[in-house]
């Protein structure tokens, strides 16, 4: 038998790549999986795709079915795994992907998400300094948001090193549709989102604060794009330097920062990040620059949002947790064309 795990919320996007990333794991063996409004189908008719656990009943997120297990993720919306992770033992690890145990800061919590600021959790993001070795002590982990995750690698390790301005950081993002779940939304009809790009919650995302907690950066002015597309981010970062730079000083730093990190790639000089080319992968693909005009440091970012951005950054953290090779089940190389 395998490390037994549970996927609650399996029925949305990322509880489907969860499940689908369990079923090729292999030390990971697939106890239960719960559904909402799903509850009572099967795997198989809510994602063809995982046929591996096709016959699999979706059940009911019931606390009691999942003390005896080892790890639990929760792929739940903003604000219910709370509840849940409540009612578990000390002795289930889990692994959040949702928002409600990200942030320090309760005020930065009320300021943006509803409902009362549950606590903190340690903060699932191996490739920060010291921060795999908190994970790996932890048996609750609070995995990060998808935009997070491409900000945060391709800025934090310049502020840490004082060669970006944590001051006036500018972010624009363009993210694939299944970002905003799998609820029905007439703004993400295939015949609203198709050939049109279009922001949302701009100067108000929820991502802000955790962005600044995570990279040190002061004031972030953050921009969200709905892309044509189901999966993936391609977030261009920029920055003031704090003092002379050479056009190819920030991605060396970037270099130097991940050069022992299986999934963080920094690209050859003249290559630009893709996010055709992190598609069904861990894999951040980053590359970097000056502006020659502004003098801004110019970081592009590309992930799959429901891979590094959410599923698969969630099994890394459950790997590290488990005591498992970190990589265990998890793919380097993207699916292309």
């Amino acid at each position: 038998m395998g490390i037994r795990v549970a996927v609650v919320g399996a029925s949305g996007y990322a509880g489907g790549e969860l499940l689908r990333i369990v079923a090729g794991h292999p030390n990971l063996e697939l106890a239960v999986a719960t559904g909402h409004a799903q509850a009572g189908s099967t795997i198989g008719s809510v994602h063809p795709h995982v046929r591996s656990f096709r016959d699999v009943v979706l059940a009911k997120t019931e606390p009691a079915a999942l003390a005896g297990l080892d790890l639990v993720f929760l792929a739940l919306p903003h604000g219910q795994s709370a509840a849940v992770a409540a009612q578990l033992p000390e002795s289930v690890k889990v692994v959040d992907l949702g928002a409600d145990f990200r942030l320090r800061d309760a005020a930065a919590w009320s300021r943006y998400y509803p409902g009362e600021h549950a606590g903190t959790w340690t903060y699932g993001l191996p490739e920060l300094p010291g921060q795999r070795e908190l994970i790996a002590s932890a048996s609750r982990v609070a995995s990060t948001g998808c935009y997070a995750v491409s900000t945060t690698l391709a800025l934090a390790p310049l502020i840490a090193a004082g060669v970006a301005d944590p001051e006036d950081v500018v972010v624009v993002a363009a993210s694939g549709t299944t970002g905003a779940g799998r609820a029905a939304k007439q703004h993400l009809l295939a015949s609203e989102v198709m050939g049109s790009l279009s922001p949302y919650k701009v100067g108000a995302h929820q991502h802000v604060p955790e962005i600044k907690q995570a990279t040190g950066a002061r004031t972030l002015s953050f921009t969200p794009v709905l892309a044509p597309m189901p999966r993936g981010i391609l977030a261009t970062v920029t920055a003031r330097p704090t003092g002379s730079i050479d056009p190819a000083d920030p991605a060396e730093v970037l270099r130097a920062a991940y050069a022992d990190e299986p999934f963080v790639h920094v690209l050859p000089a003249g290559e630009w990040p893709h996010t055709s080319a992190t598609f069904g992968s861990n894999s951040a693909h980053l590359q970097a620059t000056v502006d020659i005009d502004s003098g801004r440091i110019v970081v592009v970012s590309a992930i799959d949002n429901l891979g590094k951005g959410a599923a698969s950054q969630a099994v890394q953290n459950a790997n590290l947790m488990l005591g498992l090779p970190e990589t265990a089940g998890l793919a380097v190389d993207g699916v292309a064309p």
